[in-house]
């Protein structure tokens, strides 16, 4: 059969203006995941650790330092501007300070295949550890870097001082996945969805998501900007977040039967309140799991106590340097002073 000229044209027509928006899509990423670094500038030092370079800033100990190094694993979607922001003035000087970018966020590269999963990214943060001179800290991890410092605490026993979780992710849980982390993580389509879905879509729900992980306490009104935020929205760094994401739920079955060989001393605080991680699955299994640990359950906090208890985590710091506190009395004295929003 012989296409009629109108309706070849027609085709033709509709296929050219197809490619031409597919073009403008692919201008747009790459114009905002440009815009996205160029507003929000590495703050941080890229070293080598044997093939691709990891991004941290370091802040050494002063002369009157009261705490043994110090090293902050970020949690999903985020980079080490997250937990830089919550602690670094409120502990600067006090000891060494590691804040740094988990591989394929932030400014850090990627990596190997390996870093798709907690314990490769456990082997980058020793890596780095070993380049920035420090052979053992406190590991001090939120959500997600949660299963990141447990790897870590099971495969390097020898750099670990003392665990603090925040919030963790460390069990298995029910359910699966929100449906763009499966997008995302798909081979082609997924880096497809990445690159023309996410950073405009992600630009449009950023706020009301960040208001979402904090609830039912209030975000910070600078929390966006001051912690670089829009970073995440990379396609590169959106789809290394979905595959991570993707890949947790397999890992922790495998591996969270060997969190009863962590002998840390070990801290874990967490909301009742918490709308991304269910406390009773991940922190009160991770409890039972480690002998010795301690649990504060903190009334009506939601998923980010590095922001609504900082002085209470740092409390928990302090303790795993072997100073007394009181952390049940702080606890209470925190859940005093939390504000929730209808």
């Amino acid at each position: 059969m012989t296409m009629r000229p109108a309706t070849r044209n027609a085709m033709l027509l509709l296929a050219s203006f197809c490619l031409l928006a597919l073009a403008a899509a692919f201008a747009f990423s790459a114009y905002q995941a440009a815009a996205f670094e160029r507003n929000n500038p590495n703050r941080g030092e890229r070293i080598d650790i044997g093939g691709y370079r990891m991004n941290s800033v370091y802040m050494p100990r002063s002369e009157g330092a009261d705490l043994p190094a110090i090293v902050f694993i970020h949690g999903a979607s985020a980079n080490l501007l997250d937990p830089m922001i919550a602690f670094g003035d409120k502990l600067k000087g006090r000891a060494d300070l590691l804040f740094l970018d988990r591989p394929g966020f932030g400014f850090s590269d990627r990596g190997g295949p390996q870093n798709a999963y907690p314990d490769g990214q456990a082997d980058a943060i020793a890596a780095l550890m070993r380049k920035r001179g420090i052979d053992r800290a406190i590991i001090v991890s939120h959500s997600f870097g949660g299963a990141i410092a447990a790897s870590f605490a099971l495969n390097y026993k020898e750099m670990v001082a003392g665990l603090l979780f925040l919030s963790p992710a460390t069990h298995p849980w029910p359910g699966g996945i929100e449906w763009y982390y499966d997008a995302a993580r798909l081979p082609v389509l997924g880096w497809l969805f990445s690159t023309l879905v996410a950073p405009p879509v992600g630009l449009a729900a950023i706020n009301k998501a960040t208001q979402v992980v904090f609830a039912p306490n209030p975000r910070p009104d600078d929390y966006i900007e001051r912690t670089s935020a829009y970073l995440a929205l990379r396609p590169h760094a959106f789809r290394n977040n979905a595959v991570d994401i993707a890949n947790l739920l397999d890992y922790v079955k495998r591996v969270s039967p060997r969190y009863r060989e962590i002998k840390a001393p070990t801290v874990i605080i967490t909301g009742d309140a918490d709308r991304i991680v269910f406390p009773e699955i991940h922190s009160r299994q991770l409890h039972a799991d480690i002998a010795g640990s301690k649990l504060l359950r903190v009334h009506n906090l939601g998923h980010k106590p590095d922001y609504i208890v900082t002085d209470l985590a740092i409390a928990a710091i302090e303790s795993l340097a072997a100073k007394s506190r009181d952390l049940d009395g702080l606890a209470r004295q925190a859940e005093a002073q939390i504000i929730v929003e209808d």
